[in-house]
C-alpha cells in the first residue's frame, strides 16, 4: 500500500470518528460510536492499523507516527465528548433525567426529648412572668459557691463532688471547674440587674456520679429566680404548684417537705406522686440574706425565692423513660419515639 494511501485512511478515520463522538445525543449512543471506531476487535481503528503491514518497508516509520497521532486524535475526542455527557456542559437528553419520576423525600431529624422538655418549660415559665437567663458552664469558685453561701468548709466543695479542672492560687490562677448547679447564673444576673427580678436558667450541670438509672453525671437543671418587695413562700408555692399542674397536668400531686440548702431559708424539698410512690423532682427556698449582701442587694428592703429542677426527671415523668442513660445512648431507635 502507497504511504500516501495509509495516511488519507487515517486522516478519514480521525475526521469521522471526531464527528461521531460530538453528534452522539446519549451516553447509549456515544458508547455505540466508540465500540464503532476504538472496539478491540472490529473497531475501525484495528482495521487501520493491520493496513500498516502493506506499507513499504522504508516509509513505515512515517506511517506508524501518523497512526499513533491518529490513535491519540480520536481518543481525546472520545474523552471530551463523554466529558460533555457526565460534567459540566454536558448534553442534556430525556434519557440522561425523568422529570416525572418521584422525588427521593429527606429524612428529618428530630428534636431531642430533652431538648423538647426545655422548650416547653420555656413556654410554661414564660406564661408564669419569667424570662430567660443563660450563663457559662465553666464557672469559678465565686459563682459556685462563694456567691451562694457555700463556705470553704463545706463539703459540697470537695473535689469528689466536682469536676474541677484549672487551679492554683499561689500562682494566680483562680480555681475553675464544670458548673455544678445553674444557680451560678442567678448570682451573675443579680449582679449586673437590680432588682425586681424574675429570670429562669435552664442548662447543662455537671456532677461526678456513677451513672444509674436515675443518675449521670451530666445532667439539665432549670432554675428560677424571683426578687421583689414582698415576696413569700406562698408566692413560692404558688409558682410550683402552678407549673407542675402546667407541666404534668391538674390531677398532679405534690408535696413540700422542709430541707437544707446554703443559699436558700427556709428550704424544701418538692415532691410529685407517681406510680404509687413520692418522687423528688426539685429543691426550693427563700433566697438568704447572704446571697443579697454578695450580690449588692439588701435584705431589708427585698426578698425573694429560688428553685431547681432537675430537667431529666421532668422529662421521664412525662414519658414514662425508666432509665436516664436511655437518654444519653443516642440510639436513633429510641429517640425517634418522641
Amino acid at each position: 500500500m502507497a504511504l500516501q494511501t495509509f495516511l488519507d485512511e487515517c486522516d478519514r478515520l480521525a475526521q469521522e470518528a471526531t464527528q461521531a463522538f460530538a453528534g452522539a445525543s446519549s451516553p447509549a449512543a456515544l458508547e455505540e460510536a466508540r465500540i464503532e471506531f476504538l472496539g478491540a476487535r472490529s473497531g475501525r481503528m484495528k482495521a487501520v492499523q493491520g493496513l500498516l503491514g502493506a506499507v513499504p518497508g522504508p516509509e513505515k516509520p512515517v506511517a506508524g507516527k501518523r497512526l499513533n497521532e491518529t490513535k491519540n486524535a480520536v481518543q481525546v475526542a472520545f474523552d471530551q465528548a463523554k466529558e460533555r455527557q457526565s460534567g459540566d456542559g454536558a448534553v442534556k437528553t430525556t434519557e440522561s433525567f425523568d422529570v416525572t419520576l418521584p422525588g427521593t423525600r429527606p429524612r428529618l431529624g428530630k428534636l431531642h426529648p430533652i431538648t423538647q422538655t426545655i422548650e416547653e418549660l420555656k413556654d410554661i415559665m414564660g406564661r408564669l412572668g419569667f424570662t430567660v437567663a443563660e450563663g457559662p458552664e465553666i464557672e469559678d469558685d465565686r459563682h459556685n459557691f462563694e456567691g451562694l453561701n457555700i463556705p470553704p468548709e463545706h463539703p459540697a466543695r470537695h473535689p469528689r463532688d466536682n469536676f474541677y479542672l484549672v487551679g492554683d492560687e499561689s500562682a494566680g490562677l483562680p480555681p475553675l471547674l464544670m458548673r455544678s448547679q445553674t444557680s451560678t447564673v442567678q448570682i451573675r444576673v443579680m449582679e449586673s440587674t437590680p432588682p425586681p427580678v424574675r429570670i429562669i436558667s435552664l442548662g447543662r450541670v455537671y456532677r461526678p456520679d456513677e451513672a444509674d438509672p436515675t443518675h449521670y453525671p451530666m445532667f439539665h437543671q432549670m432554675e428560677g429566680l424571683w426578687v421583689d418587695q414582698r415576696v413569700t413562700m406562698a408566692d413560692l408555692k404558688s409558682v410550683i404548684r402552678l407549673f407542675a399542674k402546667s407541666y404534668f397536668g391538674g390531677e398532679v400531686e405534690i408535696r413540700f417537705r422542709p430541707s437544707f440548702f446554703p443559699f436558700t431559708e427556709p428550704s424544701v424539698e418538692v415532691d410529685y406522686l407517681w406510680n404509687g410512690r413520692w418522687i423528688e423532682f426539685g429543691g426550693a427556698g427563700m433566697v438568704d440574706p447572704n446571697v443579697f449582701r454578695a450580690v449588692g442587694y439588701d435584705p431589708e428592703q427585698v426578698t425573694g425565692f429560688a428553685f431547681g429542677l432537675g430537667v431529666e426527671r421532668l422529662c421521664m415523668r412525662r414519658h414514662r423513660i425508666a432509665d436516664i442513660r436511655d437518654l444519653f445512648a443516642n440510639d436513633v431507635r429510641f429517640l425517634g419515639q418522641f
